[in-house]
């Protein structure tokens, strides 16, 4: 067996429990439902395919570290990327933290979004934070698997932190989704923030 067999014969085993799986529908909606499973629903945009291993709802857990904070920090978050057919896709970040035990200690925060592929192959990804802030990267996939970005610009309301840039770096490993954030913020210079490991739940 090649590795591409390998590789795809180790994708069908791990979409044994998450092929059937799809976020909830709206039955009487007059337009496509949101898909996060690309065997249901409309057909992902060609203009999305450099994006379509994103595509699904993933679970799992990582650490927040900062200067500014008592950490680092457990959480455990759920990530939907998500598509109507039409050329961007869709994105939900919510997260909790979590106690030593791994118990669940409070909701934490949440971001959404729209991912916009270009024809040059640049990735507008477009970020809003319940804490007040929004941002808008830019950024290339690295390889058919790796997407980088970093911002161009971040606004905040009049009670958010102070943020003045962020990059984050996005891939699969062995078929999770693993992502790292920096962060520029509070008087810090650009340094890791956040990274976590996420298992397909759907898709």
């Amino acid at each position: 067996m090649t590795s591409g067999d390998e590789a795809i014969a180790a994708a069908e085993e791990r979409a044994v429990g998450t092929r059937d799986r799809n976020l909830p529908l709206w039955d009487d909606l007059p337009i496509p439902n949101d898909t996060a499973n690309l065997r249901e629903g409309p057909n992902l945009n060609d203009a999305c395919l450099a994006l379509l291993p994103l595509v699904g709802v993933w679970r799992g857990e990582g650490e927040i570290d900062y200067p500014t904070i008592d950490g680092p920090i457990k959480f455990a978050q759920q990530l939907t990327v998500a598509h109507d057919g039409r050329p961007f896709l869709y994105h939900e970040a919510r997260s909790w933290l979590l106690n030593e035990d791994g118990s669940v200690l409070r909701p934490a925060a949440r971001e959404t979004g729209f991912w916009r592929p270009q024809e040059d192959d640049t990735l507008e990804l477009l970020l809003t934070h319940s804490s007040g802030i929004v941002e808008l990267y830019y950024g290339k996939p690295r390889s058919q698997t790796s997407w980088e970005l970093g911002t161009d610009a971040v606004i905040r309301t009049a009670t958010a932190k102070e943020v003045t840039g962020a990059q984050r770096l996005y891939g699969l490993v062995n078929g999770d989704l693993g992502y790292v954030e920096e962060r520029a913020m509070v008087g810090q210079e650009m340094q890791p923030h956040v990274s976590a490991l996420l298992r397909r739940v759907v898709g």
